[in-house]
Formats: structure tokens, C-alpha cells, sequence
């Protein structure tokens, strides 16, 4: 099982942390470590040595059959299922690799880093680009998306991936996140929702 995640997927998050709302000329793709997958609502245990962790609320889609260059118009057909994950990131240390031009892997697929919530069937809900979702800590709405604002849109990033890598059954795809990126912090309690369904339900120790 891969876990695949797109980063600068939503102008306005771009703006937040980049400075612009030019959309990449290719869909910029990283992966996790199957051990990052946080499932089942089990809590997530805060890095004590890794500075600041921050929420990063998005669209996950699940992987249905095997595919290779597939071609966009055919995209649809590879993936069955869409919940609300949470991308942690460790920011300060994203920051400090990026700045001096090293990988950043660690500061996105740590352990526990890629929380998942509970599947929903695609053929059960309306078209996934008109799709809203939300993050709430402790019974506030942080962050909020609509799949419809994405740079890349689903199917073209999983021709784009299936160009360099062979998807299988079960892989997962991270499709970037919105604005409002924040801390967490012990104690806290989150929840996703993917419309009015709450998929995802969480605390952080």
C-alpha cells in the first residue's frame, strides 16, 4: 500500500505559505510511509521533538484496481471510496530542510503523520469536485475546503501519478488541502467532516 499526497493543490494555501497563487506546472507529488496511516480513531501522539505540528484537513480517495498511464478520461473508474484525512506536518522542520535544499520526507511521513477517516462510497455521493469538507479541534470549525478549488482536479492527478508509478487496490491519495492550517496541541480533539457526514474523530495526546 502507498500513501500519495499532493502538495500545493489550493491557491489560497499557497498563498499562505508560499507568497503566490500561481498554480505548479505539474502536480507536486510526495509519498508517506505506510506506518504514518493513522486509522480506527486511534489518537495521534504529538512528536516531542520535532517543533511545531500542524493540521493539514484534505480529501482522501482510495484506489480500487491496478492501473498504469491511465488516461484522464478514465480516471474515474480507479478509485471507489473518499474520506477526510489529516496531513500532520511538522512545519518548522519542513521549513528548515527546504531551506537548505534536502528532502523534507521527514516532516511530512513521520509516524501517525497521515490520519484517515471512515470510508464512503463514491457511487454514493455527488460528483467529488463538487464535494465541501471541514476540520473541527474542540468543537470549532479550523478549516474548511471545497474539492471544486483544486488546481489539479482528481482524475488528472491520478493519471498524472499513474505516469511514474503503478496504482493498486488499496493505495491512497492525499489531494492537497485549503487554507487554514494550524497547530495541534495535547488534548485536543478533532473531527472531519466530508459534507454533513463525520468520517474522522480523533484526540491528540
Amino acid at each position: 500500500m502507498k500513501i500519495f499526497a499532493i502538495g500545493m493543490n489550493y491557491a489560497e494555501h499557497n498563498k499562505e505559505l508560499h507568497g503566490t497563487l500561481n498554480k505548479p506546472e505539474e502536480p507536486v507529488i510526495f509519498t508517506k510511509a505506510d506506518t504514518a496511516l493513522l486509522k480506527d480513531g486511534k489518537p495521534f501522539f504529538i512528536p516531542d521533538d520535532m517543533g511545531r505540528i500542524e493540521y493539514e484537513t484534505e480529501l482522501v480517495v482510495r484506489i480500487c484496481k491496478l492501473g498504469k498511464t491511465i488516461p484522464e478520461r478514465f480516471a474515474h473508474r480507479y478509485y471507489d471510496a473518499v474520506t477526510v484525512g489529516i496531513d500532520f506536518t511538522a512545519r518548522e522542520l519542513q521549513k528548515k530542510l527546504k531551506d537548505a535544499g534536502k528532502p523534507w520526507e521527514i516532516s511530512k511521513g513521520f509516524d501517525g503523520s497521515a490520519a484517515i477517516g471512515d470510508w464512503m462510497e463514491k457511487d454514493k455521493l455527488k460528483d467529488i469536485q463538487s464535494l465541501q469538507f471541514h476540520l473541527d479541534i474542540n468543537g470549532n470549525t479550523v478549516q474548511e475546503g471545497f474539492a471544486g478549488n483544486m488546481l489539479y482536479k482528481v482524475d488528472e492527478i491520478i493519471s498524472y501519478i499513474s505516469r511514474y508509478f503503478t496504482i493498486k487496490t488499496g493505495d491512497l491519495i492525499y489531494t492537497g488541502c485549503p487554507t487554514g492550517c494550524g497547530p495541534v496541541n495535547i488534548d485536543d480533539h478533532l473531527e472531519g467532516y466530508l459534507e454533513d457526514y463525520k468520517l474522522l474523530d480523533f484526540n491528540c495526546k
